[in-house]
C-alpha cells in the first residue's frame, strides 16, 4: 500500500513510523525547516518529500496520482479539507483521512469534502472516557469495524450473576458473542455447556449496547 501524508509534524511522523516498518510505502511532505531536520533524524530520506502540501503541484511531484490512501495532517483544517478534496476529486485517491484541529470544524470532515475518515482527538478522548465509566473492570483490547464492535476482557468476580451459570442459561444480549474463556492457563471454547467460575477471564465480541449489557452480568451487582 502506497500512502501519502501531508505534514510531518507528530502524528505525521509517527504515522509515517509505523506503516513504513508495517512495510508499505510511504511518503510524507513537509516544507517547515524545524520539522524537517526532525524527519531527517527519524526517517529515511526517500520517505521525506520537501513542500507544502496544499500545493496541487507538490502532491503531483510526491506520487498522489499513485497513492492508495492520503492522510492529511496540517496545521489547519481548511488545509486538510482542501487536500481530502483534491486527493478524491483531481487524482481518484480510493481513502482519504483527515485529522480535526478544532473540534468545532468537526461537522465539515465528511463526504462533501471527501474525508472518509475523520480523526477528531476530543471526540475519541470523550468516548474513551464515556466507555471505560460505562463499562467498568471491562477492558476493550481491540476495535473492529471502524469501532462498531469490539473485543473485550472481562474478569468475573465472585458474586457476579454469571457466577455458577452455563453459557446457555445466560440471556446473553444481542450482538455478543463468547469467543473463549481464560481459566487458570487453560482456554476453554465457549460451548453451551461450559459454567463459569469465578476469576474465569471472558473474551467476547460485542457491539456499544452489548457491552454494556455483558459487564452487567460479568460485574459484581453493586458494581454495575
Amino acid at each position: 500500500m502506497f500512502v501519502v501524508i501531508a505534514g510531518g509534524g507528530r502524528t505525521g511522523s509517527t504515522l509515517a513510523a509505523v506503516l513504513l516498518a508495517q512495510g508499505h510505502e510511504v511518503r510524507i511532505i513537509e516544507y517547515r525547516r524545524e520539522v524537517l531536520t526532525h524527519l531527517h533524524r527519524e526517517l529515511s530520506t526517500e520517505t521525506i518529500f520537501e513542500g507544502n502540501a496544499s500545493n496541487p503541484q507538490v502532491l503531483e511531484q510526491a506520487g498522489i496520482r499513485d497513492a492508495d490512501v492520503v492522510a492529511a495532517s496540517m496545521l489547519t483544517d481548511a488545509d486538510n479539507l482542501a487536500i481530502c478534496f483534491v486527493a478524491r476529486k483531481s487524482y481518484g485517491v480510493s481513502r482519504t483521512i483527515a485529522c480535526i484541529n478544532n473540534p468545532r470544524n468537526a461537522w465539515l470532515f465528511g463526504p462533501h469534502f471527501h474525508v472518509d475518515v475523520a480523526l477528531n482527538q476530543a471526540q475519541i478522548l470523550a468516548s474513551l472516557i464515556q466507555e471505560e465509566m460505562s463499562l467498568g473492570d471491562m477492558m476493550t483490547l481491540l476495535k473492529l469495524r471502524r469501532g462498531r464492535y469490539s473485543l473485550v476482557e472481562e474478569k468475573i468476580p465472585p458474586g457476579a450473576p454469571a457466577v455458577g451459570c452455563t453459557i446457555q442459561e445466560l440471556s446473553l444480549p444481542p450482538q455478543s458473542v463468547i469467543a473463549a474463556v481464560l481459566r487458570g492457563r487453560e482456554i476453554l471454547m465457549p460451548r453451551g455447556a461450559l459454567r463459569f467460575e469465578a476469576g474465569d477471564e471472558v473474551l467476547a465480541i460485542v457491539d456499544p449496547p452489548a457491552a454494556v449489557a455483558l459487564a452487567a452480568l460479568f460485574t459484581e451487582p453493586h458494581r454495575e
